[in-house]
């Protein structure tokens, strides 16, 4: 017999008398204005936007559709009367007019919490400040390479509530998490991870406090059987075991563990009950950094019970990493150079650094400020780095860090201050020698002069291949 989903079924016969909102025209909400206007659902869609800054494809579907549409920095004072309001991550439910109809009785959600809420299946849910995508990616890979069908999103892969109805209950749903998709969400997967909690995105969150509590919906929800994969090393994450429902695996790769997963003198391990079995040598993984091993032992505990380790390991082993990630892009003239353009935090920084122990770095940095203190940047740069080029609205700061580090230390260091991206690449090019890297790791968000961390990266790798 052909698989129902009866969830789904209930809710798109309540639809049917229901007034619908969408608040943000971004990638996960526009499948569901071709979804409500197939089944004649009456919606009203919302943007901050103006309107001739809205993508003109999708201006027309709206228009074909017939959808009423409000947009403009004052367009939510619109949104008055529904029944059932779709978010978009970057619209915090902590707004003002969202807590009124609320408070009114409205339904207020998003894409992904009603995935989550009517998947037939298993859901693998990732959340971190960093090495989400990576273990997200990784963690899909391992499942889809053992047989499984595996349907990838969140933060990455594609908007998955329009595929409720061809997903059946042996499939997977694995789904990178991020704060603002968190925020508010009254479900978790039954299988979660946090990869790390520390400061992000300050330039949006009322505080830090707000930023972990959204971190920390990934659990909050599970019962007695859910698994929850965190960091030992990181204090917040470890604290989190005394807070959750269901199993707990933890990793580190600073703490010899009872049981979890350690990294400790260059090999993976799995530890039980204190015995230690060796799982892989990190010398023969493609993925570089301590950073990537704590994300491979992250994923080893997510499938532990689902794919045999054996069969996982080859996927990992395998595993190139991800675009924008501490990505080679090309060597010239014995120079090596990395996009590692994902780097918007400075812990994701110093992550970076932390991977090239053997390589003299020409580092460029710098881009968009999200209210984060970059203190902690400074000494990793004065003991890894041999040039430093700075670009962007947090280049005094990360300036800053690295001169009280110097003065502290009494060393001096190569530091170029440059107006322009590709300034900063042509300066590159010049200062660096051969068996030395250029790493070009912001440890900043890309809004200052980019679309996002995706086109950063991009016009990057455009510059080096124009090389």
């Amino acid at each position: 017999m052909e698989y129902k989903n009866e969830k789904l079924e209930d809710f798109e016969k309540k639809l049917k008398n229901q007034k619908v909102a969408i608040i943000g025209l971004g990638v996960s909400n526009i499948p569901l204005i071709d979804y409500f206007s197939e089944k004649k659902i009456e919606i009203v869609v919302f943007d901050d936007r103006e309107e001739k800054n809205i993508n003109p494809d999708i201006l027309t579907k709206i228009k074909q559709y017939k959808i009423k549409y409000f947009f403009g920095k004052e367009c939510l004072k619109n949104l008055k009367g529904f029944d059932l309001i779709f978010r978009s991550p970057s619209c915090l439910p902590t707004k003002a007019e969202l807590i009124a109809e609320r408070e009114r009785g409205a339904i207020v959600t998003t894409e992904i919490e009603q995935l989550m809420k009517m998947a037939p299946c298993k859901i693998i849910g990732i959340t971190g400040s960093d090495g989400k995508t990576t273990t997200t990616t990784l963690t899909y890979e391992v499942l889809k390479n053992a047989g499984y069908k595996v349907y990838l999103g969140g933060n990455i892969g594609i908007p998955l509530f329009t595929k409720l109805r061809e997903i059946k209950p042996n499939d997977f749903i694995v789904l990178e998490l991020s704060s603002f998709q968190l925020m508010g969400m009254e479900i978790s997967p039954e299988i979660a991870a946090i990869t790390n909690i520390t400061p992000n995105h300050l330039n949006i969150h009322k505080n830090y406090q707000e930023y972990i509590d959204s971190k920390k919906n990934i659990f909050k929800y599970q019962n007695e059987n859910g698994i929850l994969v965190i960091n030992a090393d990181n204090e917040l994450t470890s604290n989190c075991k005394n807070e959750a429902n269901g199993k707990v695996i933890m990793f580190s790769s600073e703490k010899k563990l009872e049981n979890g997963y350690i990294v400790e003198n260059g090999i993976i391990k799995k530890c039980e009950d204190g015995i230690r079995r060796h799982i892989i040598d990190t010398s023969n993984l493609k993925l570089k950094g301590t950073h990537n091993f704590q994300n491979i032992c992250t994923v080893l505990a997510l499938t532990e019970n689902i794919v045999d380790i054996d069969d996982a390991v080859k996927t990992i082993k395998n595993f190139g990493g991800v675009q924008h990630r501490l990505e080679l892009v090309r060597e010239i003239n014995g120079v090596e150079w990395y996009n590692d353009s994902a780097s918007t935090s400075p812990t994701r920084g110093i992550s970076a650094l932390n991977a090239f122990n053997d390589k003299e770095i020409v580092l460029i940095a710098g881009g968009a400020d999200k209210n984060l203190d970059y203190t902690p940047i400074g000494k990793p740069i004065v003991d890894k780095v041999k040039s430093l080029i700075l670009i962007g609205e947090t280049a005094n700061k990360i300036y800053d860090a690295v001169k009280n580090e110097l003065e502290k230390e009494n060393k001096k260091l190569d530091i170029h201050m440059c107006e322009t991206f590709k300034e900063s690449i042509e300066l590159a090019k010049r200062i660096a020698k051969p068996g030395q890297i250029v790493l070009f790791s912001p440890a900043s968000t890309s809004f200052d002069m980019f679309k996002d961390m995706y086109d950063r990266g991009n016009k990057f790798k455009e510059e080096v291949y124009s090389i």
